[in-house]
């Protein structure tokens, strides 16, 4: 056999291989959706408990899950022998401290789970992987990281990768506080305000649904909100900052960007409003085509009111978004410019699995969400 007609015949065995079983799993992160409109959304309730209220949620790739909530309590979905989602376990770490604890972030490295309690003193605990796994002894977790201080109320936490990490929170000086870890969450370090653009008078975030931080790489933005709702951008992981305007609605303590999102390093939509009018549909959704510089504000006096979380469906060119929060679920297929609502059913925080599923969790449950057209 010739040698050119050898590497043509290599060339397509090797293609057909990856079309049709090796690398098969991986196409469809490359395969964008055409046109899509989704119409309804059936909701499943996976799990329910009265006193639980959870705004946070880390999904593996294979779509398990971990969340944490309120009363000092985390969780995860586990194998019950024959699905991975339907099984749910709580630990309730009342015996970390006298009163329960507000777990409003949480996030993961590769072996490793860490989650936020939010106020004075704001905490930081990393949990093995392995260890909350072991259902048949409650083994606590290690504290890695405690800040004492009136005004503290840490917000979201999020991972660039196994090692760099960071958590954002409201101001106790004149910037809004950051902390940063380098070494797999062993230790964490805030940032000094002299290194952090000086925060506005009534400026800081909200810890609705653990959305205040977006990452894209390197890329890091984070959303402030109150009388002054901004975002600072980083390039290079936090070690330098920058702060752009937003036309959001803000001026009170209740108003500005509850969530933010980013499709990829240029395209980014925010969503918030003031929870206390929650019907309020002026000025609430923003989006940005250059990577968080400028903003404008789209489908204004129209589509969702005040909503908690926003997410961009997977594989979707940045068109398809979907937002949650006590009033209803809501869509969009054209990137923000116009809205379909989809459910009454609140809830509080959204993560999505594919392009078709995603969990959503809220007060007193998580339930798994099917989009349709």
């Amino acid at each position: 056999m010739k040698k050119s007609v050898l590497i043509l015949v290599l060339i397509i065995v090797s293609i057909g291989l990856g079309s049709c079983g090796i690398f098969n799993h991986n196409l469809n992160k490359f395969k964008p959706l055409n046109n899509r409109n989704i119409s309804n959304v059936e909701i499943e309730t996976l799990w329910e408990d009265s006193v639980l209220s959870v705004r946070a949620l880390q999904l593996e790739k294979d779509g398990l899950f971990y969340f944490s909530g309120n009363n000092s309590s985390i969780g995860f979905s586990y194998f019950n022998g024959y699905d991975w989602h339907r099984e749910v376990k709580v630990f309730k770490y009342d015996s970390l401290v006298n009163k329960g604890l507000e777990f409003r972030s949480i996030s993961m490295t590769k072996d490793n789970l860490f989650f936020v309690a939010v106020s004075d003193p704001a905490l930081v605990y990393k949990h093995s992987k392995r260890n909350i796994y072991n259902v048949n002894e409650l083994i606590l977790p290690k504290l890695v990281y405690q800040e004492d201080h009136k005004k503290t109320f840490y917000d979201s936490m999020d991972f660039w990768n196994h090692q760099e990490g960071i958590a954002i929170g409201d101001p106790t000086d004149d910037c809004m506080s950051i902390i940063i870890t380098r070494d797999g969450g062993n230790t964490w370090t805030k940032l000094s305000c002299d290194d952090l653009p000086r925060a506005k008078e009534g400026e800081a975030a909200f810890a609705a649904s653990d959305t205040n931080i977006a990452i894209v790489g390197d890329h890091t933005w984070v959303a402030t909100g109150g009388k002054a709702s901004r975002i600072l951008y980083s390039p290079n992981k936090g070690k330098t900052w920058e702060i752009y305007d937003t036309p959001i609605v803000q001026g009170k303590e209740t108003t500005g960007i509850y969530s933010l999102a980013f499709y990829d390093e240029n395209n980014g939509f925010a969503i918030g409003g003031d929870y206390t009018k929650p019907n309020d549909t002026l000025n609430n959704k923003i989006r940005t085509i250059d990577g968080g510089k400028t903003w404008q504000v789209v489908a204004n006096g129209k589509g969702p009111g005040y909503r908690s979380c926003v997410q961009y469906i997977p594989n979707s060119k940045g068109k398809e978004l979907v937002a949650v929060g006590f009033k209803g679920i809501d869509y969009s297929n054209n990137s923000g410019d116009s809205w379909k609502h989809l459910s009454d059913e609140g809830f509080y925080t959204i993560r999505f699995v594919n392009d078709s599923v995603a969990y959503a969790a809220g007060k007193g449950r998580i339930s798994k969400l099917t989009f349709r057209e």
